[in-house]
Formats: C-alpha cells, structure tokens, sequence
C-alpha cells in the first residue's frame, strides 16, 4: 500500500484530478505522522499552519487505514466545507469504497412533529407565517430535512426554534413521525458509515450521553480526528455544565400550552400554569438588572428581587410540574414537557441555595471538579450556568473509554513552541506531538507593524491614539483592513474616530448578520470592517480585499469573567501560577488567530498591526512575539508605506 505521502505527492492522483495542484512537503509529512499514529493506535497532537492543507492531510491516511473514523469540526459550516468539497475530492483520487455519512446536531433538523404544531406555540406574527409557510412547501421535497438546503428562509428567522426540535423536547420512539424522522434516518447513516463527520457539540454530546440516541456513536469508532482542536476545551465546558434560560422556560411554557391544545384540551389548568411559568421568568429578567451582565451569581443572589423573583419561578415551575405529572400519562408531548420541567426545577434550585456560589456536579458526572455558578443577561433574556471549574479529569475520564487513536489537529494548538497548555486543559497524557510549519512565506508576503509612542492600554487616550495610528496604514492599504477589538466599547470608539476620516467604506459587526458583513467587505474590495471576538477566528477572506489586520490589544480575557476569576482561583489555590499558566495562554492562542486572519493563501500580502505596546515592553511579550508566525517587525510607517508600495510596482511591471 502506498504512503499517504506519496499519494500527496507529484506521481500521485491528486495532480491528475485538481486543477493546478501545489505539492506540500509539509502535508505530505503530516499525513505519514497520522497514517503512523493511526497504525499504531496512539495520541498526537499536531499543530499544522496556515495553508497546509491539513484537511487532506488527515482524510488520506483516514480512508487509507480501512478503520471506522469520526472526523469533528468546530462549526457547521467547516462540517459542510468537509463533507460536501474535500472529502469527495478525495474519495475520487483514491477511488476506494468507503461510505459516509454527515451528522449534525438536531437544531439543523426539520422535526415534522414541530412543524405540525408550530401554528399553536403563539408568536406567529406576519414575517414568521410567510416562513412557516417556506418551510412547509420545503417539508414535502427534502430528503434530509437539513435546515440548510433552505437557503429562502434566513438563518435567523424564528421559524427554526419552533420547527426543530431539542433534547428535552423530542418525543422519542413515541413519536408519530419517528419512522419518517431526519434525525433518525440521519443518525442510522451515522451508525452505517465507515467515516463520519460530526462536530465538537456532537462529539462531546455523545461523550456526555446528553442526547438519546446518540450513545450508540463513539463506541464503534477506531479513530477520532478533532480538527479545529483549540476550541475543545471552551465547548467541553459548556457540555460537562448546566445551564437555565429564559429560552427554555419560556419555550417550555410555549409548548406545553401547544400539546394541552392537541392531547388534552380539557385541562385547560396547564394553560393557567405554562402561563404563569412565562411571567415568572419575565419577572425574573427583571429583577437581575441591566443588560450585558456577566457576573459570578454570588455577586446578585442575596438581593431581595432576585431571591423573590426566583423564589416565585421556582414555585410556578413546582406547579407546573405538578399538573403536568397528571397529564403526562395523556401523550408522550405532555410527558417530555414534564421531564423537561423537573429538569429545569432542579437547576434553577441550586441558584437557590444560600451556599451555591460553588458546587459540585457530581449527580451528572461522577467525581467533579467544582463548579462556578454565573448568570448573563440581555435585554429581554437571561441565563444561569453552572460550569465546571476544570474540565481536564471529565475529559480524560471520557476519552478513555474508548480504545481508539486520537488525532487533535489545529493552526493554533501551541504557546511557545509547547503543548503543554492544550494539553493539559483537556487532560491529554501519554501523547505524541509535532509541528507542521505553513506553506507561506511570511519573510516576503507580510510584515508586522509595531508603532511606537503607544499609551498603556489602560490610558483613556489609547483608542484615539491608535486610531492616529492606523490612519496612514489604512490609506497605505488603501482601506482593505480589519480592525480587530477586544471589547464592543472599543470598537464603538473606534468607528467613531473613523467616521469622516477615512475614504473607505466603514462596515462594523453588529449592522448587518456575520456573512452578509464579509459579503459586503468582499464585494467593496476596499471596505475597512471593525469586529470583535466572532471574527478573529473562522473567517477566510482571500485576495487582495483583505490586506491589513489591525489588532488593538493582547486579547487577554476581562479577569472579572466569573469562570475566568474561578479558574485563575484553583490555579493559585494549587500552587500554580495563574498568569503564566492559564491567562498568556490563552491570549496568546486568540492572538494567533486574529493574526492568522491575514495570510490564507500564497499570493495573499499584507500588514499586521499590534497596538498595544507591552508586546514589547513587557517580558513576556516574548511569548506572543515567538508564537507568530516568522514575520519581518518594524516600528516605523515608512516600511509599511514601501511594503504597500512595493506591491504596486509588482502590478506595473
């Protein structure tokens, strides 16, 4: 059998099927590091940059190795990316029969039993009916039932949430539909396929056997491929906690309304009830205050609002639990709407405990670390979680359960040329790791701007300043830029300062939804667009309309995040040092992406501004400066100015 190098390589199919196909000495040594891993059955943790092609990489010794493999990503839209582009291409230069099969979560489901009592969950407004009614006309042609294949009905129209269903609102094998169920024929595909691409949601999913059905998965698998493996450890928090929100109290009062109609109309009492549940938890919003809160529930759980306003939730959900014990024996709906409220009776009373502002989970999941209670709010919405403190000993404690090699793969899984913060955070041992540097060349296509003369960021003149600052870049780019932020306040100000100033379209996240604003930008070609957290990572503009990355800050994370502060508490309460360990880590990694947003393919040029100036005064400085790529640094505009300027000349000649 030949190595997946090989096949990679100038005699191999790839050449004979892909139109101006580049050879990759660092794939092809990546793919024999994973093919040799599979083989073997071990742990490897492999960072591989920017433009590698890493996803071949992984999908030729996967097929090759004739074993069951699961293969998850970080988002949908990668699952897609995968599933619909690179993986046939693949199958078709190896021409070896393998059967596969894409697994989603149910979200992106049409559940038939949903749509069939959408008209009774009681916001139907005219916008929503007009969807329903797309959905309906799709509901008789789809296959799948892959939300995605309707493209007319936008992605964050309301119509989805009553059209698909959750976890605790799925009725299970009792369901009317369950022989014509997506989900269903989708996850028997899954259980069918030699190679199955799911995403990290799913993967920790079934790990935590949150969702029916799905236990059945991992088992079987041989292989485990986690692309996109930085963002693990933040989606293991999320599945190993507990959460409550105004979302599923609300959609629960919705839906038991909406199953009383249709399975028992005379208990109009569970009407009364759903009801009062639904004020309870608009109270409730109430009594936490303003909006855009993220705070430790110990800083708020003494008022006496909250207490009475969550006393009163707690007492209206009892009651409804208690109607809807004696319903439920009258459909499996009204049955799943009673687990679903004893479920929620039991988060909500650990909010209500006194001595709660740490907790152990250990109902769900054995011997737990502690937990940091927190809430968030908006402004018609709230939620409460419960989320474990460390997650490193839930995760292992998972993953050993199955005897299977293990691939974790990304373009940012290293601090300083070392694992050992990945690694860690998800309680990785006896692991093999290595290094796969990009394909670009960073010496000539780009150049890192430092300016000098830089406030602390902590000055109130340090958004101005930089704005001074990037000005004569953005016009040396001739607009083409993003400009990154750590916080909204920031790039509020920032947008601001560049009103008026600039001759280039100003787009901000926030206007418009995320794909119609990179839409926007690429169709400008010269457009300036400011964004936060959601785009410094996952956003792939090539060419020449994006040529310029400004950053504002080191993206530390703000030190009164509740799970941060309780994080950074442990650490220091074991001895480590929390800094080091934990808080440069982690913005070093959010740091690389941002910059990483830059160079996505070989003839892509262009400029990286850092403003914050402890990227050099500062000692560790060093840290983020090392865990870049190798790019040229200057502190002076006219080097940017040539750079720009070098490129015309290339155009000319």
């Amino acid at each position: 059998m030949s190595k997946p190098s090989e096949l990679l390589g100038d005699n191999g199919p790839f050449r004979e099927i892909i139109d101006g196909y580049q050879v990759r000495a660092s794939q092809q040594a990546l793919s024999d590091a994973i093919f040799n891993s599979i083989e073997d059955g071990t742990v490897l943790t492999a960072e591989a940059g920017t433009g590698i092609g890493k996803t071949f990489a992984y999908l030729v010794p996967a097929i090759l190795s004739a074993k069951k493999v699961i293969i998850s990503t970080g988002t949908r839209h990668l699952q897609d990316q995968l599933y619909q582009s690179d993986l046939p291409v693949v199958l078709k230069a190896l021409d070896v029969p393998v059967k596969t099969a894409l697994l989603k979560g149910r979200a992106n489901y049409l559940c038939v039993h949903r749509l069939d009592i959408a008209p009774h969950l009681g916001f139907i407004n005219k916008t929503t009916q007009h969807d329903l009614q797309m959905v309906r006309e799709w509901s008789g042609i789809t296959l799948t039932g892959d939300v995605s294949e309707l493209d007319t009905v936008p992605e964050d129209s309301m119509i989805w949430s009553m059209v698909t269903s959750t976890t605790e609102n799925c009725l299970g094998g009792e369901c009317d539909h369950w022989n014509d169920c997506h989900i269903v024929k989708a996850r028997k595909q899954a259980l069918e396929a030699d190679l199955l691409v799911i995403n990290h949601h799913l993967l920790l999913a079934d790990m935590t056997l949150k969702q029916d059905g799905f236990a059945d998965l991992l088992p079987g698998a041989e292989v485990f491929i986690v692309d996109e493996a930085h963002q693990l450890h933040e989606v293991a928090s999320r599945f190993f906690g507990r959460s409550a929100s105004s979302r599923q109290l609300i959609g629960l009062a919705k839906d038991a309304i909406a199953e009383q109609v249709n399975d028992a109309a005379d208990m109009v009492e569970i009407r009364e009830y759903a009801e009062a549940v639904e004020t309870c938890a608009r109270d409730f919003r109430l009594s936490l205050g303003e909006a855009g809160q993220r705070q430790a529930w110990a800083q708020i759980q003494h008022k006496p609002a909250v207490k009475r306003a969550l006393e009163s939730l707690i007492q209206s959900l009892k009651e409804l639990s208690g109607v809807l014990s004696i319903a439920s024996e009258r459909s499996r709906g009204l049955d799943q709407c009673h687990q679903r409220c004893t479920l929620l009776l039991n988060t909500l009373t650990m909010f209500g405990d006194n001595n709660s502002a740490s907790k152990s989970d250990s109902e769900d999941a054995g011997d737990v670390a502690q937990s940091v209670l927190w809430f968030e709010s908006w402004s018609r919405s709230f939620m409460l979680n419960a989320t474990p403190v460390d997650v490193s000993k839930l995760f292992r404690q998972h993953t050993n359960d199955f005897s299977a090699s293990w691939l974790f793969t990304s373009a940012t899984l290293q601090v300083n040329k070392n694992f050992s913060h990945f690694a860690n955070g998800l309680g990785i041992q006896d692991y093999h790791s290595g290094t796969w540097e990009s394909p670009f060349n960073y010496q000539q296509q780009s150049l890192l701007y430092l300016p000098e003369a830089m406030p602390e960021p902590s000055d109130f003149s340090f958004n101005e300043k930089l704005i001074e600052k990037v000005r004569p870049v953005i016009a040396a780019s001739e607009g083409r830029a993003f400009l990154l932020f750590t916080s909204y306040r920031a790039m509020h100000a920032a947008e601001k300062l560049l009103q008026n100033t600039i001759d280039y379209p100003i787009l901000m996240q926030g206007e418009h939804p995320k794909h119609q604003l990179l839409e926007r930008f690429r169709e400008a070609g010269n457009a300036v667009l400011l964004g936060t957290s959601s785009f410094w990572e996952g956003v792939d503009v090539r060419g020449e309309a994006l040529s310029c990355v400004i950053i504002d800050k080191l993206p530390f994370a703000s030190p009164g995040d509740p799970v941060m502060q309780a994080r950074i508490d442990a650490i220091r309460n074991n001895g480590g040092q929390p800094f080091m360990d934990y808080q440069l880590p982690r913005a070093v990694i959010a740091l690389k992406q941002g910059v990483g947003r830059l160079i996505r393919d070989v003839s892509d040029r262009g400029v990286v501004v850092i403003g914050d100036p402890r990227i050099t005064s500062k000692t560790y400085g060093k840290i983020f400066l090392n865990s870049l790529p190798a790019m040229p640094v200057t502190s002076r505009l006219e080097d940017v100015e040539r750079f720009y300027s070098s490129r015309v000349e290339e155009a000319v000649a």
